[in-house]
């Protein structure tokens, strides 16, 4: 899929965008990858690491639509990484939040129909489904966003949908590095000893979206199957005998995580791998990969009743994978 074309990641210097970029260079033939954000700090910082010839640099924020409009042109694919992502700071400064997350959103929409992109897919979160606090609420319509816009697309070629996953290992900002800092003072700092989050891979959430590419046909909402995992025993993982203290949930955070509540279950189905969301509009012509299952109405996919869990074991291993612990 990603072999001759030209494809875009918005906000491509964090985790996901450099991951993304190592594994489209090192599996495929891509004829250019464009990394779009605002941090020229950060873009030289990637430059250094990468060196292929066909890399490109673009400078720009998405709330700039004319920049999106310039930069779109030519390119086939586009991943849409760039959000305000902190729970705490959209939370204290909300309007900034909704000018990156929504109309961020809505620019990349008009710009990518305008430049005949071919297809868009964009990332979103767990806390996007049933959302508690700002930065989940300004997601959700950002996936609404996306997928509503297949149905004014018209005749144009461009087709968006969205991909939606939990926690990812280690990422910038994630709890992983908090610990591992914290945890030479001989005590961590646990929000509820009963909260449980989703967790994936950055090489699992790369190869998730590179495969949607391939299947996506317009309007799907994305979800992997991936494991669960407890605060606690990360915390055992990370620093095994450690003590813990109880500091209490912050503003705008859940006990445990949905990813698909009892009310998207209609118009749900299931791939081994995936379960797939189609927009509930009457009039949508359902196109959906060979051997996918509708999913019984009422079904919850949540991070405390998941069938798949991540242990002491199980997560120490993954840790060890990424050079986190020894």
């Amino acid at each position: 899929m990603l072999n001759g074309k030209t494809i875009l990641i918005t906000g491509g210097t964090g985790s996901f965008g450099k991951a993304f970029v190592k594994r489209a260079f090192e599996e495929f033939e891509p004829h250019k990858v464009i990394v779009y954000s605002r941090d020229e700090f950060k873009q030289y910082q990637m430059s250094q690491t990468f060196t292929s010839n066909r890399l490109r640099f673009f400078l720009g924020d998405v709330r700039d639509e004319k920049r999106l409009y310039r930069a779109l042109a030519g390119v086939d694919l586009v991943i849409h990484a760039a959000a305000i992502k902190q729970v705490p700071a959209s939370e204290y400064n909300p309007f900034e939040a909704v000018q990156t997350n929504i109309m961020g959103a809505q620019n990349l929409i008009n710009a990518s129909l305008e430049a005949g992109v071919k297809k868009v897919v964009a990332l979103s979160t767990d806390k996007a489904c049933n959302p508690v606090n700002l930065y989940g609420a300004t997601k959700l319509c950002s996936d609404k966003l996306f997928i509503a816009a297949n149905a004014y697309s018209g005749k144009l070629v461009t087709r968006f949908a969205v991909v939606r996953y939990g926690n990812v290992i280690g990422s910038r900002g994630s709890v992983v590095p908090l610990f591992q800092k914290l945890a030479e003072a001989g005590e961590l700092p646990i929000t509820d000893e009963r909260m449980t989050r989703f967790w994936i891979t950055l090489p699992q959430a790369v190869k998730f979206v590179v495969d949607s590419f391939n299947i996506m046909t317009g309007g799907e909402l994305y979800i992997p199957k991936i494991p669960s995992m407890r605060l606690t025993d990360l915390a055992q993982a990370i620093a095994p005998g450690c003590r813990y203290r109880v500091i209490g949930v912050r503003p705008g955070e859940k006990l445990h995580e949905l990813m698909i509540s009892r009310d998207d279950s209609r118009n749900l189905y299931e791939l081994n791998d995936r379960y797939i969301k189609m927009p509930d509009f009457p009039f949508w012509k359902v196109v959906l990969p060979e051997g996918a299952v509708a999913v019984p109405e009422g079904f919850e996919y949540s991070s405390d009743t998941n069938t798949q869990w991540l242990d002491i074991t199980g997560l120490k291993e993954l840790l060890l994978q990424k050079g986190v612990v020894e």
